[in-house]
């Protein structure tokens, strides 16, 4: 930030601008994800959390944020003598944050078992990063995904997981064995299948104690990782294995950048197309059980997509709410005036709603591990999460961007990122359709996931009578069961309800009933702000 910029210039006084933030505290200012992380039983982590969210929120982090992003990776596929490394360089300022986070124990605080609520504590901290630089959230996603998984081979679980959980990143090209910390990334997607994963071609040949991997993968996100869990068919099916970029003789593996993608946003964070020419690779579970061992990597995946968006959301509604707060229009704060408060606060509906359930539903994979009807309602309600967070943030972030006018179209504003951001993790570990009809066959497979999320539907009765008659609605048309062409219709009303139910939990007030009022009433028209004139803004604007 600029230090005494000047105001009085040769040809007109600089007036009616906002001043710069300067250091936000991301925990101290945001009264919902407190008051979110401590029902869901994380209390435990609220100090770590509050020091995470002052640091990532200093004017500092936040330019280093806009470095990493102005600057992108590059590849260095040879070195100056033509011989092959592989490698992707990064602005230091990637480094310096994504050091931070792993710090802070982002991608190793669910699975160190000192505290309870571990992976509420995980989700808050996708949240509050995803609002500084969300590129960084990438490898670490990944890296806190990727531990359960391991628990389909004990050998390569008793190595890596150490390495996975350490709090020191090391970004240094060598073998794993020689860092003080790791980080695991996923390279599952072909060019022929995309989605559907068993299409794919890449083949596993044995080879002494491993396999040798030949094939490609259209993408592979973060591919300076230290190993990737990656898809290949092996005589016995499509397995599971993990790739290290080194082979045990301590040797470059045959992990082939080809290019790194040209993405909309992202930026910070490489995603590359590479391919296997007879890499080294050690099977993780057994052969044709690739899907059943990834999927667990997936589904932790899941979380941080669902928890992401509500970052951002959070992020542009913040600027928008400083901007208005700070300049003023036809002699009134833009605040102030009745149709921009209509607009802030309906849309601080959506991103309230978004973190009360996915903090929620990180609650459940925190329960999951003793509670068999936690874990079937985690499997369910993650894929509500992420659809509904997603398809919500996209036009969120348009709206913040036009409460800024021209200012927020420009790149000086942190508006443009957060708009190139706001698709990503919609597309990123299953897009819409993909997530809907996941949430179909999780019910088909698993009955008690519906009869979990009924239960907790049903928690809320009795706090507003709109939500009750909305419940009964909905109950009695599920009744008649669901239709793959429905299945956008039945996630999406399920995730409404669930977020109504939980607002409403938490205190029936001017949130949770707004919240009902707006989503499950049809008082709201198509866009934001567009509400009935008994719509009172006012008391939601404080969250903002």
């Amino acid at each position: 930030m600029a230090r005494h910029p000047q105001s009085v210039l040769g040809t007109h006084d600089v007036t009616n601008q906002p001043p710069p933030r300067g250091d936000v505290d991301l925990w101290r200012d945001d009264a919902p994800l407190r008051m979110a992380v401590s029902r869901e039983g994380a209390d435990g982590h609220a100090v770590d959390l509050a020091a995470f969210g002052a640091e990532i929120g200093r004017a500092e982090a936040r330019d280093q944020g806009r470095l990493a992003n102005r600057y992108p990776p590059e590849l260095r596929a040879f070195d100056s003598g033509g011989r092959r490394i592989d490698e992707v360089a990064y602005h230091p300022a990637y480094h310096d944050l994504l050091g931070r986070g792993i710090a802070a124990g982002y991608a190793a605080r669910a699975w160190s078992g000192e505290l309870p609520g571990g992976h509420v504590a995980h989700a808050a901290m996708v949240y509050l990063m995803s609002q500084v630089e969300p590129g960084v959230c990438c490898p670490m996603t990944m890296t806190y995904a990727a531990v359960p998984a391991l628990r389909a081979d004990r050998g390569l679980e008793a190595e890596w997981r150490p390495r996975l959980l350490s709090r020191a990143y090391d970004p240094t090209s060598r073998p794993a064995a020689e860092k003080s910390g790791a980080t695991l990334g996923m390279a599952m997607t072909e060019k022929q299948g995309g989605s559907d994963v068993r299409a794919n071609t890449t083949r596993a040949e044995a080879d002494g104690d491993g396999y040798r991997l030949i094939g490609h993968k259209w993408f592979c996100s973060a591919p300076m990782s230290d190993a990737f869990l990656t898809l290949a068919q092996a005589p016995g099916g499509l397995t599971c294995f993990l790739a290290p970029r080194w082979t045990p003789d301590g040797a470059r593996n045959a992990i082939h950048l080809m290019r790194l993608k040209d993405k909309l946003g992202n930026r910070s964070n490489a995603s590359a197309e590479i391919e296997y020419h007879g890499a080294w690779a050690h099977r993780l579970g057994d052969e044709g059980a690739g899907v059943k061992t990834i999927v667990e990597m997936v589904h932790h995946t899941r979380l941080d997509t669902a928890m992401a968006p509500a970052g951002l959301m959070r992020a542009a509604l913040s600027e928008a709410a400083w901007w208005c707060r700070n300049r003023t229009a036809f002699q009134r704060r833009l605040i102030d005036q009745p149709l921009m408060m209509a607009v802030l606060a309906d849309l601080s509906l959506d991103w309230q709603g978004a973190l009360a359930l996915g903090l929620r539903v990180a609650r459940a994979f925190d329960a999951g591990a003793t509670d068999e009807a936690e874990r079937s309602f985690a499997r369910l309600a993650v894929a509500l999460a992420k659809y509904s967070a997603n398809k919500r943030c996209p036009s969120l972030v348009y709206e913040a961007m036009e409460c800024l006018g021209g200012a927020g179209y420009v790149e000086e504003s942190p508006l443009p990122l957060l708009y190139r951001e706001a698709p990503l993790n919609s597309i990123w570990e299953g897009s819409g359709n993909v997530i809907c009809l996941d949430a179909l066959r999780t019910l088909a497979r698993d009955p008690a996931a519906l009869e979990a999320l009924v239960g907790e539907l049903t928690l809320a009765r009795g706090g507003n009578r709109v939500y009750d008659a909305a419940l009964d609605r909905a109950l009695q048309r599920w009744a008649g069961g669901v239709d793959e062409r429905e299945a956008r219709w039945f996630v999406e009303s399920l995730a409404m309800l669930l977020q109504a139910s939980l607002l409403l939990q938490a205190g029936p007030g001017n949130v949770a009933d707004a919240f009902v009022a707006t989503r499950l009433n049809g008082d709201r028209g198509q866009t934001a702000g567009a509400l009935d004139k008994g719509f009172d803004p006012a008391p939601l604007l404080d969250r903002i």
